[in-house]
């Protein structure tokens, strides 16, 4: 089964929980332990990447890794072309819509289209929107950050996203963030697109898990909880249960 048909086959009847593990953080092995405590708490897929664009081997090596260990989807967050394995499942073709630099819009994708072919890798195509504070992603990525108390901007990129075809929209708050995107920005953009809608950063305990996910995200991601968790076992099962019971 394609990832993206696994995905909206399993969106038909709960909301979807990713664990984003980063490759710069932990050797490969780590990441493959990571991967199986997801796996065994119910996660339904596991991202690979990260904010500063770790390149090369680091990541094949790494998703080489998780994938000898888990059944579960793995599918590449990309920063730049460098990020691209051609053992994961499937990548996010992202464009970061509200960034001013163009190479974030449209260049790498270009760059990497042909790489992205070539590797058999199945392509999902995903309007990326840093919203405020935006943390690291914002910086790297050069974003006109939205504003959290405007989500009719959010509503204005994500719509255009729809329209231009995109099949997936994430709102990312950036990892590390003080808090998660707002639960209003989140119910309106969910009301106006008829796309599944991705929501990540600053998702740390079960109550922000529960928020994010009343409030519409069909598909929440946590990462920075996944480095930070002393009990990452209980810190993830607790998270994916409350999200499997919204």
């Amino acid at each position: 089964m394609k990832v993206m048909d696994y995905i909206m086959k399993k969106l038909e009847r709960e909301k979807l929980h990713m664990g984003l593990i980063d490759p710069d953080e932990q050797t490969p092995t780590k990441a493959a332990d990571i991967a199986e405590i997801l796996e065994d708490a119910g996660s339904d897929a596991v991202m690979v990447g990260g904010s500063t664009g770790v390149e090369g081997g680091l990541v094949d090596e790494t998703v080489r890794n998780i994938k000898s260990r888990i059944s579960l989807p793995v599918i590449l967050f990309p920063t730049n072309t460098g990020t691209i394995s051609p053992n994961a499942d499937a990548i996010y073709f992202m464009s970061m819509l509200n960034s001013l630099d163009r190479q974030k819009v449209i260049g790498e994708q270009v760059k990497g289209a042909l790489l992205v072919r070539e590797s058999g890798l199945e392509s999902l195509s995903m309007a990326y929107l840093v919203v405020e504070p935006g943390m690291t992603v914002g910086k790297v990525g050069n974003a006109e950050l939205i504003p959290r108390n405007e989500p009719e901007l959010a509503i204005s990129y994500s719509l255009a996203a729809q329209y231009l075809g995109m099949r997936l929209v994430y709102l990312e708050a950036g990892s590390g963030a003080p808090s998660p995107v707002p639960a209003e920005m989140i119910k309106q953009v969910k009301s106006t697109i008829d796309i599944p809608l991705f929501v990540g950063g600053g998702i740390r305990t079960e109550e922000q898990a529960l928020e994010v996910g009343l409030a519409g995200a069909d598909i929440i991601v946590t990462g920075t909880v996944i480095e930070e968790a002393k009990d990452l076992k209980n810190c993830i099962e607790g998270l994916v249960s409350t999200i499997k019971g919204i």
